[in-house]
């Protein structure tokens, strides 16, 4: 029997990787039913025993166990005591093999593209750029490294063993909901100045889906929308979606240009304006409280929407954050989006939309579209980070490094980019914006860079006739990284300039 096809195909057939994330006895259960789907292994067939499976594939016996229950839990062999292991009848008959030249592990090829026609969407397509390149920049995004993995991996797997889990996960908008709900409308009073409940609160994965959800409500096709001349790429891209028309108006170091719209635009012309609560992006400029209050003046007057994006809320540096607009808005004209635990690992963030009753009970019912199921394990993990204060702590402690981090960054560009670039030192957030003087081609110093190990994707360059920026993040940079930075821009520069 050890010269049986069933041994050679043990024997000369099966492979696994066991530096793979995947364990090996899933790796080798998904080969042997790849192999009775394409016919290769019969009904009736029997398999060795996990002796002799551990002896062909140089496995531990209890790991040959474990493919064979593996395999006996999803209907593919039975496992008959003191008998043997026999691969059962493949239910499934629309698998066929389509070449005898197709290798046992390949899978079966699916069609490229669809026999029918669909709409096909130009503002969704992906901005996601890839390199090789030693160190890769981006927009402003916090360092993961600093995440205490150990510590929430305990907090974790403490969440998952307990036995109300599958009882909460039963009713998603019970008990355990509504207190994580009060819990973060409680923090969200105490941090930003609210005066909120539940029902002026819906929480979501991210600041992108709040932004998706609050478009889908607010805005029909060649509604206007008012964006600063340069804005987020993601939430130009989701206003564009729906349909909006993006009319863009001046941004300088006092923020939006507010006096524009009101010589610009007539009333009743205008659906929303989208403005950033703290830091403008890309050019983290601070909108001031002058133009802070002629805005929410404006949004009365010409009845319009006011979408704030408090996007980098939790890292500010020097002085206090600044009381987001929604604070001060009596008549419902904003909605504020905002971001928890961005200190954290981004499985342990959530989003969340602050507006007027009427606007969150519509967007929970959409949300129940989008994501009935939610995350109660997230949910009860961020409660307890409120709860006992860890939230703070952890903020704290990053912020404390991110600060360092921006004043080192600014201190070895003052020493290499003094004559050829300006910038102003952000009181928050985790980006800079270095403004090239005289102009340069931004395309070709991201080329001479990527030749040097350092990538810039295309979404931080900024550059017209009167712009030549680039939004540089430091947030996920420790001090060797800045220095790598500065050093092989300055080098780039000098091949472009």
């Amino acid at each position: 029997m050890s010269h049986s096809p069933v041994f050679k195909f043990f024997e000369k057939s099966i492979t696994f990787d066991k530096t793979q994330p995947q364990p090996v006895y899933i790796q080798v259960s998904q080969q042997i039913i790849n192999a009775i789907q394409r016919g290769y292994l019969h009904k009736g067939s029997l398999l060795p025993g996990t002796r002799k499976v551990s002896e062909l594939l140089q496995i531990h016996r209890n790991t040959a166990v474990a493919i064979y229950d593996e395999l006996a839990s999803q209907g593919w062999v039975e496992i008959i005591p003191n008998k043997g292991t026999y691969v059962l009848e493949n239910n499934n008959k629309s698998l066929k093999i389509k070449s005898t030249s197709e290798t046992r592990n390949t899978p079966y090829s699916h069609a490229i593209e669809t026999g029918f026609p669909f709409q096909e969407s130009f503002h969704l397509s992906s901005t996601s750029e890839s390199s090789d390149a030693k160190l890769i920049i981006n927009e402003g995004k916090p360092d993961l490294r600093l995440h205490p993995v150990h510590q929430f991996s305990r907090w974790y797997s403490s969440s998952m063993k307990r036995k109300t889990l599958i009882k909460k996960w039963s009713n998603p908008l019970g008990v355990s909901h509504a207190l994580f709900q009060n819990q973060l409308c409680n923090y969200l009073n105490i941090t930003r100045g609210f005066h909120i409940n539940p029902t002026n609160l819906v929480n979501t994965r991210s600041t992108e889906m709040s932004l998706y959800i609050v478009s889908q409500l607010l805005i029909k096709p060649k509604d206007v929308v008012i964006v600063g001349h340069l804005s987020n790429y993601a939430a130009n891209m989701i206003f564009q979606q729906v349909g909006a028309n993006i009319k863009t108006i001046p941004v300088d170091h006092e923020g939006l240009n507010v006096d524009y719209i009101k010589e610009n635009f007539t009333k009743q012309s205008i659906r929303c304006v989208y403005v950033n609560s703290q830091r403008d992006y890309p050019t983290t400029a601070m909108l001031s409280i002058e133009r802070r209050l002629k805005l929410l003046a404006l949004a009365r007057e010409y009845n319009f929407a006011i979408i704030e994006d408090d996007y980098d809320y939790d890292f500010q540096f020097d002085g206090y954050a600044m009381p987001p607009l929604a604070t001060a808005d009596e008549k419902g004209m904003v909605i504020y989006l905002g971001k928890l635990g961005q200190s954290l690992f981004p499985s342990f963030q959530t989003g969340f939309v602050v507006a007027p009753q009427n606007l969150i009970s519509e967007a929970k019912n959409y949300l129940q579209l989008l994501d009935k199921q939610g995350d109660l394990i997230q949910e009860q993990m961020l409660f307890e980070l409120i709860n006992e204060g860890e939230i703070y702590r952890l903020m704290k402690k990053s912020v404390t490094i991110y600060r360092e981090r921006r004043d080192y960054l600014c201190k070895k560009l003052n020493q290499h980019f003094k004559k050829i670039a300006s910038w102003n030192v952000p009181s928050g957030g985790l980006a800079l914006w270095l403004t090239f003087t005289p102009k340069i081609s931004l395309v070709q110093l991201a080329k001479a860079a990527e030749n040097n190990n350092l990538f810039l994707p295309k979404t931080l360059l900024y550059q017209d006739a009167n712009t030549c920026s680039i939004r540089l993040g430091f947030g996920s940079l420790d001090f060797n990284e800045i220095d790598f930075l500065v050093q092989q821009l300055k080098i780039a520069y000098h091949k472009v300039s």
